[in-house]
């Protein structure tokens, strides 16, 4: 690995961390940089849940610092979500490297028009366990299918579900989000890992840089007006990406 690959990876490991954490997105930027240092479409999808992991981490170890609370609850959503990464990620190491590229593009474009549409301001309330009912864990199996096969947007499947859905606070939605990221990505990783698709050198620079992006994302309180500069930066990103993997 050259100096250079290994800069790219810390620069893009910690946009990648503070996005995924105060939003969704940071996928989008961290596994087709893995892909365009010449990792195979397997190798890449595998070593970025080194990454996803750590960040979850660090990102949880500062919220509960901060007095993130509703821990137990969140994994309680975490157990359907465990069962379908564990199912997403056997069939991702079932596709086609063509294929895999092919639905990568799709959900890069698609997470991408979705994040551009306005979020609705909604009366939100903490959750409850009476709240949480069969189409909730459902949609927590089906997320975490998604994020076993892809993890690129998953952060855009939970608004959905945990902000729309459920009406939770979206400051709370971060917590619940990482927290189950976190738990249904380690069954994930183990699964990647069995098949030797996980490139370990590659995997923990971008850690590294996931990690501090992470920890500035859970320190950092952004204004609505960086928040964003955040999310157009990453959209101009999302769109120099996708004409590279177009182009070939």
């Amino acid at each position: 690995m050259m100096l250079w690959e290994a800069a790219a990876l810390v620069a893009i490991g910690i946009l990648a961390g503070f996005i995924n954490v105060l939003s969704a997105g940071g996928s989008m930027l961290a596994l087709p940089l893995l892909m365009f240092l010449g990792l195979p479409t397997q190798v890449a999808n595998g070593t970025n849940r080194v990454a996803i992991v750590l960040q979850s981490v660090s990102a949880i170890g500062n919220f509960m610092r901060a007095g993130a609370s509703h821990i137990g609850l969140s994994l309680r959503l975490s157990v359907p979500a465990v069962i379908g990464s564990l199912v997403g990620a056997w069939l991702a190491l079932q596709v086609s490297d063509a294929l895999f590229e092919a639905i990568l593009i799709a959900v890069m474009a698609g997470s991408a028009l979705l994040m551009l549409l306005p979020q609705p301001k909604l009366d939100t309330r903490p959750l409850t366990t009476e709240r949480l009912t069969p189409v909730i864990y459902l949609a927590m199996f089906a997320i975490g299918v998604y994020g076993g096969f892809i993890q690129v947007g998953v952060g855009v499947l939970f608004i959905i579900v945990l902000y729309r859905m459920l009406k939770i606070d979206l400051a709370q939605v971060n917590v619940f989000k990482v927290l189950i990221i976190l738990v249904y990505s380690i069954p994930a990783l183990a699964m990647f890992m069995w098949f030797d698709q996980v490139r370990w050198s590659y995997g923990l620079l971008l850690a590294l840089g996931s990690m501090t992006g992470a920890w500035l994302a859970v320190k950092v309180n952004m204004s609505p007006r960086g928040a964003m500069w955040i999310k157009y930066l990453t959209l101009v990103m999302i769109a120099a990406i996708l004409l590279r993997l177009l182009l070939g």
